[in-house]
């Protein structure tokens, strides 16, 4: 069910869009139910109603440096409860694409701890020595510097290494306005080697919708991706058959949409109106 994109979901002169209800909703993150790790106002109370009447919830980000256990700790902290497996990241999708297409492979990772631990305790040896790597890891990383910029530029170049990384997101929302994210490290090591990223395993890659659908039991075509940006979280949802919809409370701006190539399905200004403005139970 398709209606034309809007800014905030209020065409000019018209009632808001209604909202169809679904079996599932698939939530972003970041800019999406909390920003800076305080909820979106609306955010707690909209996800406990869809789930007492009995709609799947899921939690989707591209954001690597919190696991699933540690995402899932910070929502319940905010006031919407949440268990590790409704969790999903984009090093989720990364450990399922190295283990489809670089199995047992030494990595050498651009990435912070919290990346790293979880490679190797997906069963990846990690290396810090170019010759010996088959791989290179990037994600977003706020320690990243010239030592490991050279690193993988010599891993890529004299040992011919794959390059994959773990998200496309240029910078990653706060209220601040912004950090630099995956796409601002893997810009440069691509830059200096003359190769391009084997995958980009996050939103909203095949592998992340492969993913993401492994843990939601329900036809696309009855969920749901809501997030704040569009050439991933609309984007993926739209790529698994599912309905995208733009909330307005994160990354994007109304004055964005007419101008990217990805139309969502709806607009909101946040996760609140996919309960204010929903269509009417069925007579």
């Amino acid at each position: 069910m398709t209606a034309t994109p809007q800014p905030g979901g209020r065409p000019a002169g018209r009632p808001p869009q209604e909202i169809p209800r679904f079996e599932a909703y698939i939530f972003d993150l970041d800019g999406t139910l909390y920003l800076d790790e305080r909820p979106i106002p609306g955010a707690p109370e909209t996800v406990a109603q869809l789930r007492a009447e009995g709609a799947q919830v899921a939690f989707v980000t591209n954001n690597p440096l919190a696991g699933p256990a540690v995402c899932a700790q910070r929502l319940t902290s905010i006031g919407i409860p949440a268990t590790a497996a409704e969790v999903i990241t984009s090093v989720d999708a990364l450990i399922d694409y190295l283990d489809a297409h670089h199995p047992r492979c030494r990595v050498l990772p651009v990435a912070e701890p919290v990346v790293i631990e979880s490679l190797a305790a997906a069963g990846y040896a990690i290396t810090t020595e170019p010759g010996e790597t088959d791989v290179v890891v990037v994600s977003f990383d706020r320690t990243f510097d010239y030592a490991k910029l050279h690193a993988a530029y010599r891993a890529v170049r004299e040992r011919g290494a794959a390059i994959v990384a773990t998200n496309p997101d240029p910078y990653c929302p706060t209220a601040d306005g912004g950090l630099p994210d995956c796409a601002a490290m893997l810009a440069a090591i691509e830059a200096c080697t003359g190769a391009v990223a084997e995958a980009i395993v996050g939103k909203p890659s095949r592998q992340m919708v492969e993913t993401v659908l492994r843990r939601v039991a329900v036809d696309p075509a009855h969920a749901a991706v809501i997030g704040d940006r569009l050439m991933t979280d609309v984007a993926m949802g739209q790529a698994a058959g599912a309905t995208g919809v733009l909330v307005l409370s994160g990354a994007t701006a109304a004055a964005d949409i007419a101008s990217d190539p990805v139309i969502p399905d709806y607009v909101i200004e946040s996760v609140r109106d996919l309960v204010t403005q929903r269509s009417p139970e069925p007579n």
